[in-house]
Order: structure tokens, then sequence, then C-alpha cells
């Protein structure tokens, strides 16, 4: 069973949460959700994944509301994502069109009157006819 652990204190590790779990019972993984793009910080939340389900609902009982590090935590079994939620998806801004970035801007301006980078109706840098 897939566990989600919430409210985490900021120094907790990966390791901190398996030894936190493994009393009741074994422990396939443990992670904290870390913030890459400022130098791995915890992001206070984590998943342990745990073999067996009635060892895990006895983790979420005892764990769930319980004070670690200062802070109350949640603990509860994980839902999947429905799909195509959440993530980052890659969007095209320019709509497919052969120049530069787009109708309206960027760089080498568009193909309907955009402004961007020397031209267009719109202005931008190098401008065009605002007039």
């Amino acid at each position: 069973m897939n566990i989600y652990v919430g409210n985490l204190s900021w120094t907790l590790t990966s390791e901190d949460l398996e030894n936190l779990f493994a009393p009741y019972g074994e422990v396939s993984s443990a992670k904290v959700v870390t913030d890459k793009f400022n130098n791995d910080r915890s992001k206070g939340f984590g998943f342990v994944e745990m073999a067996d389900d009635d060892a895990a609902r006895a983790a979420i009982s005892a764990l769930n509301e319980q004070e670690i590090g200062g802070r109350k935590l949640v603990v509860n079994e994980s839902q999947p994502r429905p799909a195509g939620e959440g993530g980052f998806k890659k969007r095209s801004f320019g709509n497919d069109r052969s120049s530069g970035g787009g109708s309206r801007g960027g760089y080498g301006g568009g193909n309907r009157g955009g402004g961007g980078y020397g031209g267009g109706s719109r202005g931008g840098y190098g401008g065009g006819n605002r007039y």
C-alpha cells in the first residue's frame, strides 16, 4: 500500500521516514519529496510504500495526527492522481508558426502583424508602425 505522509518537519529525511514506519512492518520504500530548485529542501510531505496492507493500515492509524518534530503528521492512504492532472505539460506558444515567437512578440515577430524583435504592428524592439 502507498501511504501519503504530510506536514513533515523540514529536517526529516527519507531515512527518518522509513525508521518511523519500520516498527509497523516491512517498508518497501520511503521518500521525502524535495524541491530540486531550492537546494533539495523538503516540501514537507512524502510517501511510504509498505508490502503488507494490514501493517500499512496499522501504521496509518498509529501515526496519523502524531506529533513528530514539532508538527502533527497527516497520514493516509495515497490516492492516485486522476489521469491528466498534475505535473508540467509542454505547451506550444507559437502555434506551429514558422517564424519566431508567435503572433504577438518574441524574437522574429510572427506572420500576423505581431511585434517582437524587429517589427510588426504592435511594436516590440525595433518598432513597427504604431501610428
